[in-house]
């Protein structure tokens, strides 16, 4: 069984809901980040950074959430996907780890960072359900997780776009989401 290592109130919910959606069977294995659990030989063994989330699926260990999205997408996904459609994933993942996440979550880029990058995101929402069109993807996951973390951490004023907005709750509404970043609020 897929095993999935995180600590509490660490990005491993976002690797949760992904499994939630794609209806794996997984043992979550919570590592007391204050005890320095993550730090310990067996698990460095796992992850040598000493970071969640990680997983071990089988013989296979890998670290680092957007990585994580991709392999599952890629290996339980329900779809067979085109080197084009995955390297969009791939853009979309890494869009939300890096610009998306450093935009929003680091408050000296906010001001600067967050309209630029929260507006195109909300021109394409309001013209669709989802990030790719009229299907939940793994980029749903991705830049949804982030999106959903700034009224449960940040409170900030989103009105300016409603698209986003309305996003959010669609997402917070999911049973997966629920489950996963839903249950820790």
């Amino acid at each position: 069984m897929l095993k999935l290592y995180g600590g509490a109130r660490s990005r491993a919910a976002i690797i949760q809901w992904y499994l939630e959606e794609l209806e794996i069977p997984y043992e979550v294995v919570l590592l007391d980040m204050q005890a320095g659990e993550h730090l310990r030989p067996d698990f460095l063994k796992i992850n040598p950074m000493g970071k969640v989330p990680a997983i071990v699926d089988g013989d296979f260990r890998l670290w680092e959430s957007g990585a994580i999205l991709l392999y599952l997408a890629e290996k339980y996904g329900r779809m067979a996907f085109s080197l084009e459609e995955k390297a969009i994933f791939a853009q979309w993942v890494l869009f939300a780890n890096s610009s998306l996440g450093t935009g929003i979550f680091i408050e000296a880029n906010r001001e600067r960072e967050m309209p630029r990058l929260l507006t195109p995101v909300n021109e394409i929402l309001g013209n669709q359900p989802f990030l790719l069109g009229n299907d939940f993807t793994v980029a749903d996951v991705a830049v949804g997780s982030i999106l959903c973390y700034i009224p449960i951490m940040l409170k900030l004023d989103l009105s300016a776009y409603p698209a986003i907005v309305k996003y959010i709750q669609s997402m917070s509404e999911r049973p997966a989401f629920q489950k996963s970043i839903g249950a820790r609020k």
